[in-house]
């Protein structure tokens, strides 16, 4: 079952727009985290939720998309994410939240494929404008950007061929993603 959720969580960059997800789907997504091993049980993670089209439209012109694809500024129009959930650390709470950013983006992506969406954590943005958007304040520090949405997009798992490791697109659309064999992981 997990190996399956896992196969189905790729990161996904186009998405059928105008299938919106709700504040309550999002609230659900997030209240998964709060099952997830925390550095210290300091548990300093935030999300700012945003679900608006217009919202959504200017959080989406501070992102960058996909940087091996040189040739490929993101999304169209009608093939943006629906939502987004922004991770923030309360630094009030603690300065560093060690792994739990990845472990809580992780588990969100996840839940997200259990109920027909698809996301990308995006690391890639303008900090300053974001912030702007969000009216955050400064105890609140963005650690990544989760994009949501349904999947308009195939991404293919390939096995990787000597040392590259580097994403592509075909003609189709399909989005390939070499992964290295499991031999490649032990020491």
């Amino acid at each position: 079952m997990l190996k399956e959720l896992l196969l189905r969580n790729r990161s996904y960059r186009r998405f059928y727009q105008e299938v919106r997800i709700t504040s309550e789907g999002l609230t659900d997504l997030v209240g998964l985290t709060r099952y997830c091993a925390s550095g210290r049980n300091a548990q300093p993670l935030k999300y700012r939720m945003v679900t608006g089209e217009e919202e959504c439209d200017r959080v989406f012109h501070t992102l960058s998309w996909a940087g091996y694809l040189t040739d490929w500024a993101g999304p169209d129009e009608g093939e943006r994410p629906s939502a987004y959930l922004i991770q923030l650390l309360d630094t009030g709470i603690v300065e560093n939240c060690l792994c739990d950013d990845g472990i809580q983006a992780q588990t969100i992506l996840l839940g997200a494929v259990e109920k027909g969406y698809g996301g990308c954590i995006v690391k890639a943005f303008k900090n300053e404008s974001l912030r702007t958007i969000l009216q955050l304040p400064d105890h609140l520090k963005i650690t990544y950007v989760i994009a949501l949405g349904k999947p308009k997009e195939t991404v293919v798992l390939e096995e990787m061929r000597g040392k590259d490791y580097k994403y592509w697109r075909e003609n189709d659309g399909s989005h390939h993603v070499p992964k290295r064999p499991v031999q490649d992981l032990l020491v």
